[in-house]
């Protein structure tokens, strides 16, 4: 039996029909469990925000159905859905204090007496440390004591379902890593199903259960960040999660061999086996996995320097091999000069294959699993 708050998707469509019919969300499923929290990433224009204002009733499905636990809610009316959704912009009203603006929705919504709603928003404005805020208007606030008059507003009502649309993206960067740990000690806390969208692949990576990776309207994969980031189901989230982004190289198989302008290199066993009828692949390493080794290493490759950006604990160095720029990312205090050459391995254990017609993923590294495995 579907529990409580579970929310599930069944080949949701939305098409804009303004004579050019648009397709932005693509025959999209999925079920999200009860308290669970997870995460819309893509691309601008990828259809995450269209499916977040679907859940929520802001858009109208054009096919497909959306349930909250055993019922369909997918031509209810927002305010009859259960469910509490916090804006990019806040979407305070400005004329009101902070106590008004987090008491409106129950007002509109519930027959609580106005001494039970007050109890309500107090508490609530406890619970987000705004409590010596409550009689100052939005203009009075900062951005971050905006935001969480926001997801006060949201949580006073105790919906069901959260909906987040990059609550974060107007913060700067000091605030926005402060409020990403405060929402997922919030959300724990209240053990409600959040659905949560952004662009900031740190903000996916480090604050869902799942991410659900879109592109052109389409679920890409969905997993746990470890499973996405490790074992990306496609060459576009292997490319897309992760910065900097993977590095790829059109090789063409022969004998267990992958050549390439700037190298050969010879595949281990295991991933030998799976690209054994494949002639042209794409292989993808990631910048954290390239190491620096002897020219006489097997596999070494010879590589150029040609940029290098340090970060303190990391260099990002670009290197030209066979005429391709690549990007690997070495430790902060290994000395790497521009013009300088380096003999580069991609350790076979970390190494991803890609059909390159389709860009499927033939061949990935395995998740680690403990702390032992992080550090293959």
């Amino acid at each position: 039996m579907m529990a409580t708050n579970t929310l599930s998707l069944s080949n949701v469509t939305k098409i804009y029909d303004d004579g050019r019919g648009i397709l932005a969300v693509d025959d999209l499923s999925l079920t999200i469990e009860e308290g669970e929290f997870l995460v819309f990433v893509g691309p601008s224009g990828c259809g995450k925000s269209t499916t977040l204002r679907m859940i929520a009733g802001l858009e109208t499905a054009t096919d497909g159905e959306i349930r909250l636990a055993e019922t369909d809610i997918t031509d209810r009316r927002p305010n009859d859905r259960n469910i509490a959704m916090v804006f990019q912009n806040y979407a305070l009203y400005p004329h009101m204090t902070v106590r008004e603006n987090i008491s409106f929705g129950l007002k509109m919504s519930t027959t609580l007496s106005n001494d039970e709603i007050d109890r309500q928003v107090t508490s609530t404005a406890e619970l987000m440390g705004i409590s010596d805020l409550l009689d100052k208007k939005p203009g009075e606030l900062s951005g971050g004591q905006q935001q969480r008059v926001a997801l006060g507003r949201a949580i006073v009502r105790k919906p069901a379902v959260f909906l987040m649309d990059e609550p974060l993206s107007n913060l700067d960067a000091k605030l926005r890593t402060e409020m990403r740990i405060e929402l997922q000690n919030l959300q724990e806390n209240l053990n409600v199903t959040t659905v949560y969208v952004t662009h900031d692949q740190t903000e996916a990576m480090t604050m869902g259960d799942r991410i659900a990776i879109l592109n052109d309207g389409q679920l890409q994969q969905i997993g746990t960040p470890l499973e996405c980031y490790h074992q990306p189901a496609n060459q576009f989230v292997a490319g897309f999660i992760g910065s900097p982004s993977m590095n790829f190289f059109e090789v063409t198989h022969r004998d267990n061999e992958l050549v390439h302008d700037g190298f050969r290199y010879t595949l281990p066993a295991a991933a030998a086996s799976v690209v054994a009828g494949e002639s042209a692949t794409v292989l993808g390493i990631r910048p954290e996995d390239i190491k620096v080794v002897d020219a006489g290493n097997d596999n070494a490759i010879s590589a150029t320097v040609s940029v290098v950006e340090p970060t303190g604990d990391a260099n990002h160095v670009y290197l030209d091999i066979g005429g391709q720029r690549v990007v690997a990312s070495l430790p902060g205090d290994q000395v790497i000069h521009s013009g300088e050459t380096l003999h580069v391995d991609f350790p076979g254990c970390k190494i991803h294959l890609f059909d390159r017609e389709n860009g499927r993923a033939l061949h990935t590294r395995e998740a680690p699993t403990d702390e032992a495995d992080l550090q293959v």
